[in-house]
């Protein structure tokens, strides 16, 4: 994905979220849905900020790791597993 198709594709999905967020908000002012309906949407929620920070973790690998660098140094590429790391726990 090239890096503004990815930036557009965050947008979008971060829009997505905000709404479904809204919505939660929404049904449980009016009381309106079952817990069973709000948990499924929050469910739906974590899903798609995993799959955000997904693409930002993999931009961030392609900017690192391939980038316009002839090599890379130890430290370097321990960064990078470090935020892999990070995101994954």
């Amino acid at each position: 994905m090239a890096r503004e198709d990815a930036k557009k594709d965050i947008i979008n999905r971060l829009r997505t979220i905000k709404g479904h967020i809204a919505g939660i908000e929404k049904m449980i002012e009016e009381d309106t849905k079952t817990c069973e309906d709000i948990l499924l949407q929050i469910a739906a929620i974590r899903a798609s900020v995993h799959k955000v920070g997904l693409i930002i973790l993999e931009e961030h690998a392609k900017d690192c790791l391939i980038g316009d660098k002839e090599s890379l140094s130890k430290e370097e590429v321990e960064n990078v597993l470090k935020t892999i790391v990070k995101f994954v726990k």
